[in-house]
């Protein structure tokens, strides 16, 4: 019996953090878990166990004696989550260009492949961003960083990226024309050339893009 509850709760939290990354709900928008409940057929126990799941991801909030509410792009959540990149990431990719063997450049130009090649957009919507490009977009950028031999890092790097997964979403939406392709082949094309100041500039220019793209839009 629970672990069929485990398995429930599990597809309503997959189910309501796609639609959530898909733009279903609006920035501020309530989340209210009696409708979601009825909405998808199940318990309110297993509608509130997903929202609080996607509250520690970042996705949704829990707001005092008002239930949960999707974030709001205003947030300066987003504008520290950067800030925490801009400072971890770079330093870590310098730990992997010092510390990365052959097999790690093998990873990283295997996953900068799969990304150059996975449509970012899903068929029939150039504005929302397809779960398979996301998947392709978080690997190559692990991949960089995985050379580091630090799994502290990584696990900070794992954290921080689900939690910028909504911003990421929005700022997309946004700069819809952002050379992409460009951004990241630059990358591993500096990461694997060992050039570790270019690397690092290039990663921290990168995410900053992303956060000023999100600025922009709410101007």
């Amino acid at each position: 019996m629970a672990e069929a509850k485990q398995m429930l709760t599990e597809r309503i939290y997959t189910e309501l953090r796609e639609a959530i990354l898909r733009g279903d709900f609006a920035p501020g928008e309530p989340l209210k878990p009696q409708e979601l409940a009825g909405a998808h057929g199940v318990s309110l126990a297993v509608v509130r166990e997903a929202l609080v799941r996607l509250v520690g991801d970042g996705l949704a909030d829990r707001l005092t004696n008002r239930g949960f509410a999707v974030p709001t792009r205003s947030d300066q959540r987003w504008q520290d989550l950067t800030e925490a990149r801009r400072t971890i990431e770079p330093a870590t990719l310098r730990l992997a260009i010092a510390r990365g063997d052959l097999d790690w450049e093998a990873r990283v130009r295997a996953a900068h492949h799969r990304l150059a090649r996975t449509p970012a957009h899903e068929a029939g919507d150039g504005r929302r961003v397809s779960p398979q490009w996301s998947r392709a977009h978080r690997d190559f950028h692990r991949a960089l960083l995985d050379g580091c031999a630090n799994a502290v890092l990584l696990e900070t790097f794992d954290r921080l990226w689900l939690a910028s997964e909504l911003v990421r979403h929005w700022a997309a939406d946004r700069a819809p024309d952002r050379d992409y392709i460009g951004e990241h082949r630059q990358l591993e094309e500096a990461t694997l050339a060992r050039d570790a100041d270019t690397a690092a500039a290039l990663l921290e220019q990168h995410l900053s893009l992303t956060a000023a793209n999100l600025v922009c839009g709410n101007g």
